[in-house]
């Protein structure tokens, strides 16, 4: 994997820049849909990339693990080839899964046990395994085996937590430079920076993170329910330390306004399940603001969706059609909402990315955030 960075904006840390792998070009600031068992839901592969134009996907090693299975992801010949996706996949490695599975896994400084959500089975997670899951799923970016924090967390458990994931990528580290690929193109590994809320923390997992001098670096723990102020100070901190020639990846994050934000601090990458999650809920994010569908107000709105905005050439959905499908729990409701919020933030990391190299970012993003958080 290379990178390239093309332009940084003058008045904040904001980055337009480009990432090549095996499978395609990246353009970056991006945010990357979430296809956790292999499919982003509700939405079609053609749709991905001709009407959302997602440059990279996301699977989830946990669920994939889990369902289908390695055995058959393996005589697949990989996920690309299972899903039919033929551009960049990234997998996290269940880190995440494991620590939102608090009631049915135990943490040990070998690996994580846990039990399937499916079946009740148990299973081990350690840093070498998640490395050979990964590789046998086949993703362009994998990454590192970390544990994710709750929030609050206790300083001192934080502090501990922090040094595992710093061993366990050693040993990340180790297992993947001793493996290689199985499907004929390479694959990088990500680091991933913890430490909870902590300014100490934060700084020397940063710190410890840069000495591996992966090809990458992900920004992990946040968004997690603290403060946004405190996410940003976090990314702030960490963005500071992080080598400005390789990509930083901040994971689960987040809103259209979290976006901006957190491109002007210098995050290249993005990830969220919030666009097609709340979608399903009736929930659409636009350049005017959010809009909740299946309020009254737009029984009889037969206007656009994105009305005011180039977005879309597709205008034949309504305010009104669209609320009728959610109201009336429709398949295509969620499909259409998807699609839609998918699609607006591919749209705002495009001119995100077309500002920063105009040089006029700083202003713009000040603007938009204002309009994005608005409730319509």
């Amino acid at each position: 994997m290379k990178f390239k960075l093309i332009h940084t904006d003058k008045q904040s840390r904001a980055r337009a820049g480009e990432i090549t792998t095996d499978h395609g070009v990246i353009q970056t600031p991006i945010f990357m849909p979430v296809g956790t068992a292999g499919t982003v839901k509700a939405v079609h592969q053609r749709e991905l990339k001709e009407d959302i134009k997602a440059q990279i996907i996301l699977g989830n090693t946990y669920h994939l693990y889990l369902r289908p299975g390695l055995d058959t992801l393996e005589k697949a010949g990989g996920l690309h080839k299972f899903n039919g996706w033929d551009m960049p996949i990234l997998t996290d490695s269940g880190g995440y899964q494991v620590y939102s599975l608090s009631e049915v896994r135990k943490i040990k400084e070998e690996g994580v046990t846990f039990r399937s959500h499916i079946d009740g089975s148990k299973h081990l997670f350690t840093p070498e395994n998640v490395m050979d899951i990964q590789r046998t799923i086949g993703a362009d970016i994998i990454m590192a085996f970390d544990e994710c924090t709750p929030y609050p967390c206790d300083y001192t458990y934080a502090r501990k937590s922090m040094e595992m994931t710093h061993r366990w990528l050693k040993r990340c580290c180790d297992r993947f430079d001793s493996t290689s690929p199985k499907y004929g193109y390479n694959q990088t590994l990500f680091p991933i920076v913890q430490g909870s809320t902590y300014k100490d923390l934060r700084i020397q997992s940063a710190e410890t993170i840069a000495s591996f001098n992966r090809e990458g670096n992900a920004i992990g723990g946040l968004s997690v329910g603290e403060p946004a102020e405190e996410m940003y100070e976090m990314t702030d901190l960490v963005c500071d330390i992080l080598p400005a020639d390789k990509p930083r990846y901040l994971m689960g994050v987040g809103t259209p306004v979290n976006l901006l934000e957190n491109i002007a601090l210098g995050v290249d990458m993005f990830d969220c399940v919030m666009p097609t999650r709340n979608a399903r809920n009736g929930m659409l994010f636009t350049s005017n603001g959010i809009i909740n569908i299946q309020n009254e107000k737009w029984k009889n709105d037969f206007s656009a969706l994105e009305e005011d905005s180039d977005l879309f050439a597709d205008k034949q959905y309504t305010k009104a059609y669209l609320r009728h499908l959610v109201q009336s729990k429709e398949i295509l409701g969620a499909q259409i909402a998807s699609i839609h919020n998918l699609h607006f933030y591919l749209w705002l990391m495009k001119e995100a990315r077309n500002h920063i190299i105009a040089g006029d970012f700083y202003e713009w993003k000040s603007t938009m955030v204002k309009k994005l958080a608005q409730r319509l």
